[in-house]
């Protein structure tokens, strides 16, 4: 079973602007760096996406992997993952709480199990990178 790491971060806007941006699969190429090619598969009544397929490029760790999507409202989206040809298990989260008007905290969790072996303590950082970096290009993305 992976470790789960989380981390949050507070963006000047609306939980609904937040929201969606990180809803908007499409445009992930435009801003998150390491993220290729992005095809919605499905998507539900509310016209969120339900399963994505994405091609990653982060250098040393390239994936092709699908995740399926369960959206709450604007107030958090969770995904597990599907298939993938690096990782076995992916399990994350957006949560969004508006902490004053106009101000979200996004706490964003993850928990990736990988199909080859890697050690404890370089997981561990490669998840807080992807946590760190993950986060600041959505407040870039969403603050504009």
């Amino acid at each position: 079973m992976a470790d789960q790491s989380t981390q949050s971060i507070t963006v000047a806007a609306p939980p609904s602007d937040v929201m969606a941006v990180i809803a908007d699969f499409p445009a992930y190429p435009q801003w998150v760096a390491a993220t290729k090619k992005v095809e919605v598969l499905g998507t539900g009544a509310d016209g969120r996406a339900t399963r994505v397929h994405f091609v990653l490029d982060a250098g040393a760790v390239k994936d092709d992997y699908v995740l399926d999507y369960t959206w709450d409202g604007d107030r958090s989206v969770s995904w597990t993952l599907v298939q993938g040809q690096m990782q076995k298990r992916q399990q994350g989260s957006y949560t969004l709480v508006e902490t004053a008007p106009g101000t979200t905290e996004v706490t964003y969790a993850i928990a990736i199990d990988l199909s080859i072996p890697m050690l404890g303590m370089i997981k561990r950082k490669a998840e807080k990178v992807i946590l760190d970096t993950a986060l600041k290009e959505l407040k870039k993305r969403v603050e504009g």
